[in-house]
């Protein structure tokens, strides 16, 4: 059975992501500490809030090599929401802030209105529907499938190969999980996306 390791680094909802784990009948532990991300097997780097406090929260506990390598080396990792959006490049949140640079892209801001002028709110919170390509991780999705989403800000990638699936917030389109290799990121929270949440964490599970 494979053990998966959830990162702590100051602005996670630990519970809630070891608790869908949990209900999967898979051993999780919580790290903090660069030997621990050096060691595991599956890594998830949850995460709400803003995308400077969480890059700092990284680089303060000296997990961003460790972070880096643990993909570099192929291994599965997965970011929640904040910790998608910190794979980009860059984020234009509260003012120019470096990411991972795992995939090449930016963070910005979700639009207030669509391209024929009609307004929504903002955060972008709720369902909505995923529209995905095949791979791994979309086993047991299908065209009904729909996560939750929280957030005001969104993934920009520069390559088109990086976006695995999208949604679409009042016709504007959204980043829903980006991919490189056997690193993903998820901008919803599939701990709080019932079935099919879990239907994907399962199939993490599985790499």
């Amino acid at each position: 059975m494979n053990k998966i390791s959830i990162i702590d680094y100051g602005l996670c909802n630990l519970y809630n992501v070891s608790n869908a784990l949990e209900y999967l009948k898979v051993k999780v532990e919580i790290i903090e500490k660069p030997e621990d991300v050096t060691n595991a097997t599956h890594l998830i780097l949850p995460g709400v809030g803003a995308f400077k406090n969480g890059m700092r929260g990284l680089k303060i506990r000296n997990l961003i090599e460790p972070i880096k390598e643990h993909i570099d080396k192929d291994k599965p990792f997965l970011g929640i929401c904040l910790g998608m959006q910190m794979m980009l490049s860059k984020s234009y949140e509260f003012g120019e802030i470096s990411g991972l640079d795992i995939i090449d892209g930016e963070v910005v801001k979700i639009p207030q209105i669509n391209n024929t002028g009609e307004a929504h709110k903002i955060p972008h919170i709720g369902w909505n529907k995923i529209i995905y390509k095949e791979d791994k991780l979309m086993n047991g999705q299908n065209n009904k499938s729909s996560m939750y989403f929280v957030h005001s800000y969104k993934a920009e990638c520069k390559n088109e190969e990086s976006v695995l699936a999208h949604t679409l917030y009042n016709d504007v389109k959204i980043t829903a999980i980006i991919k490189s290799k056997n690193a993903y990121g998820c901008q919803f929270h599939p701990e709080k996306s019932g079935n099919y949440g879990l239907r994907l964490l399962n199939e993490f599970i599985k790499l």
